[in-house]
């Protein structure tokens, strides 16, 4: 008997559904001896990021199996990457590690877990991590070095939320940690328990036309980095705000912690400023002190005043 076309036509439709359910799971695996052919699954793993993520469903979770290198990957959705302790690496020679540029939906998040970005090799990666759009970006127990430009790159063209948490930043030719929020944007940092050194800025937050930035570090070591260790830079109407508070600052060569602008404030309380070229020194704007710091080794430099506190 034959079938109708347009029965074919809804059989076919039926059999591709499943199909598009599988490839895009909620939970994928990448490992060293993987294929990107493969469905990403446990017992039949991609081999890098960029294949698994195309079999991962939005607000899903990529896990790495084995140590590998995985590659560098473009983020265009909701996603975490998680390295399981598996020393799990993006090799990121002559490009960026991550980019994360989410320009639609809801809930943009995306975490990265336990993964070594690197950016060695005979042309050096550009950024470890470049954040364009999206909602919020979490680094958490993570390792970034090598690479010509920033550690991270955190510009968001929109309000926008930066957690780093328990991770090593060294080795970048620009900043550990740059913010500089586009024009619209707002830039929201937590740095937490975290090491940023031997780069060439430690953590530089810097305005953008109407762009703010706010950033604050907590129990964090910025350190023996080439030029300053926290710089507070306002060029603009807008504003930039850090808060340090129980950190050390120490052996930067030129100044440990800097503020410049009008619009620039930076607040300093329980931190161990030691052995910097020039202590502390505000150019213009506020860089005050809640007189429960220790200030050791350098040039001294001088705070602008003491901070007020906030009862409320």
């Amino acid at each position: 008997m034959r079938v109708p076309g347009w029965k074919n036509i809804l059989l076919a439709a039926l059999l591709v559904v499943p199909a598009t359910v599988q490839a895009q799971a909620t939970r994928t695996w990448v490992s060293g001896v993987g294929d990107d052919v493969n469905p990403c699954s446990r017992t039949a793993p991609c081999k890098t990021f960029a294949g698994a993520i195309s079999k991962t469903a939005s607000g899903g979770i990529i896990d790495a199996l084995d140590p590998g290198g995985y590659g560098a990957l473009t983020i265009t959705k909701p996603i975490t990457i998680e390295g399981n302790g598996t020393l799990a690496s993006a090799l990121a020679s002559g490009t960026n590690g991550f980019v994360i540029n989410i320009t639609s939906g809801t809930n943009r998040d995306v975490v990265l877990r336990n993964i070594l970005i690197d950016g060695s090799g005979t042309t050096l990666g550009i950024n470890g991590i470049r954040f364009i759009a999206g909602d919020s970006l979490t680094v958490e127990n993570c390792s970034i070095e090598q690479f010509s430009g920033q550690g991270i790159d955190f510009e968001p063209n929109s309000l926008a939320r930066l957690i780093v948490q328990g991770t090593t930043i060294t080795q970048a030719g620009g900043a550990g940690i740059l913010v500089k929020p586009a024009a619209g944007g707002i830039a929201r940092v937590s740095i937490f328990d975290s090491s940023i050194h031997k780069n060439a800025t430690g953590v530089l937050a810097q305005d953008s036309s109407t762009a703010a930035s706010n950033v604050s570090i907590f129990r964090s070591r910025v350190s023996e980095n080439t030029v300053d260790g926290v710089f507070a830079q306002s060029t603009t109407a807008a504003s930039v705000t850090i808060v340090l508070d129980g950190d050390e600052v120490g052996h930067n060569a030129s100044i440990g912690i800097r503020n410049s602008g009008a619009n620039a404030f930076t607040r300093v309380a329980n931190t161990l400023i030691e052995g910097n070229g020039t202590s502390v020194s505000a150019a213009s704007g506020e860089l005050c002190t809640y007189q429960n710091n220790r200030v050791t080794g350098g040039a001294p430099g001088a705070f602008t005043g003491t901070c007020v506190p906030s009862n409320q």
